[in-house]
């Protein structure tokens, strides 16, 4: 179930104020490096050995250090270490590249803005921006979205998001690039061609018994990719919240505060969170009794909606008066999802496809109604048959009196066997 309001306002104001302060740290160490880079300190000046020192930590991932020690991680050169602050990772590292739960952070302000799960946050790859008018123009990165659940050949999906402001969606991806940069050109040094967007620094030194796919999968030497499920579990006990900010914070923003899907169709969207949700039924009864009141006004008003081919597309469903190109997005969804109408409401439904394979079949069924207008009750009639024959007088005048005619004459067995059933009943959901 989602978080209640308060606590998700409180776990996103956490995220927000960590990352911000990370972005800042990086951001302005990353100033003072371009101006070391640029020449504008005084060689040996207090300045330009932090410069100098910064320089070597994006270079290497390291402070300069003691190499003498024999060890790959020494001491800090005390020179270094004068002007750095000290020799603890705040002092050094944690100048140009995030800590891990500073990664967790960005990863749930990812998550508010955008909905997207845990899984794909892990998987982003670099965001490419496309080229704008010019340098102070607004900037807009293509996103690449790896859903791996859609099955082969429908993992990926992009989105477009604009930094044009504080508020817009793109400005979250231009502060992460930023924050990211030096991690992510130190990785490029280690592994050529790696692309993984959430990287950040560990204090700790790779595991080396570790098998290279391993290592490979979760970092590359001292630097993570993304967030597992234990992080963020760690994340949120530390920050003092019940449970890891990503499931339900997911759920919470779809269904509370987007209301509108994230990565996934509007149907399952629907299905598997506004529709399971506690929180929203009540809001979500008089709106689904509303959309429920304009289908049926609009099938009544609408004679004929299916729509009329030439022939039939192999992708299509074939049903007993039409073929079905939409089944998992009917307008008369079933309680368990899918088509929960009756086959004769096919001739309502824009999902619904009809080719000269039906002809025969949709004629002989309004030749029948026809006929049971003078066997039944005429208020029966109408209330049971009326709409589908008003449907099939509309069909017939779009084909024409000599298309009808040759259906007629073109009736088979199985048509007659088929809207008998129909007629019965017997064909009913």
């Amino acid at each position: 179930m989602p978080f209640p309001e308060a606590e998700f306002d409180a776990i996103v104001t956490t995220a927000r104020r960590m990352f911000r302060a990370a972005h800042l740290r990086i951001t302005d160490n990353a100033r003072h490096l371009a101006q070391w880079r640029s020449g504008r300190f005084a060689r040996g000046s207090e300045a330009w050995l932090l410069g100098e020192a910064l320089d070597c930590l994006a270079r290497t991932g390291e402070a300069p250090h003691d190499t003498r020690v024999g060890r790959q991680r020494g001491r800090v050169l005390a020179r270094y270490a004068r002007v750095l602050g000290g020799e603890r990772p705040e002092h050094t590292w944690q100048r140009l590249f995030l800590t891990r739960m500073e990664a967790v952070a960005l990863g749930v302000l990812l998550l508010a803005g955008h909905g997207w799960n845990l899984s794909v946050i892990n998987r982003l790859k670099v965001p490419q921006a496309a080229p704008d008018a010019g340098n102070d123009g607004p900037r807009t990165y293509r996103v690449e979205l790896e859903k791996h659940k859609r099955g082969a050949g429908r993992y990926f999906e992009t989105r477009n998001l604009t930094d044009d402001g504080a508020a817009s969606p793109g400005r979250l991806i231009t502060q992460a690039l930023e924050a990211t940069v030096f991690a992510r050109a130190a990785v490029h040094t280690l592994s050529p061609g790696t692309d993984r967007f959430l990287i950040w620094r560990s204090a700790k030194a790779p595991l080396e018994d570790q098998p290279d796919e391993t290592r490979r999968r979760s970092g590359i030497g001292v630097f993570g990719f993304g967030i597992s499920g234990v992080t963020a579990k760690q994340w949120g006990t530390q920050q003092g919240f019940s449970s890891s900010p990503f499931r339900r914070g997911r759920r919470t923003v779809n269904t509370l505060h987007r209301r509108a899907p994230g990565q996934n169709s509007q149907a399952t969207h629907d299905r598997v969170y506004t529709l399971t949700d506690p929180q929203v039924r009540p809001d979500a009864i008089p709106v689904i009794a509303e959309a429920a009141e304009a289908v049926v006004t609009q099938a009544r008003a609408t004679v004929l909606a299916a729509e009329l081919r030439e022939r039939a597309d192999p992708a299509d469903q074939p049903t007993a008066t039409a073929d079905c190109h939409d089944y998992d997005n009917s307008p008369y969804p079933g309680p368990g999802g899918g088509c929960g109408a009756s086959f004769l409401m096919c001739l309502a439904c824009p999902n619904a496809r009809i080719h000269p394979a039906h002809h025969s079949r949709l004629a002989h069924l309004h030749h029948a109604l026809g006929n049971l207008r003078t066997a039944l009750d005429l208020g029966q009639w109408d209330r049971q048959w009326e709409d589908g024959h008003a449907r099939l007088e509309h069909l017939k005048a779009q084909l024409g009196t000599a298309v009808w005619t040759r259906a007629l004459a073109d009736v088979t067995d199985t048509d007659r066997e088929l809207i008998a059933l129909l007629l019965n009943g017997d064909l009913d959901p």
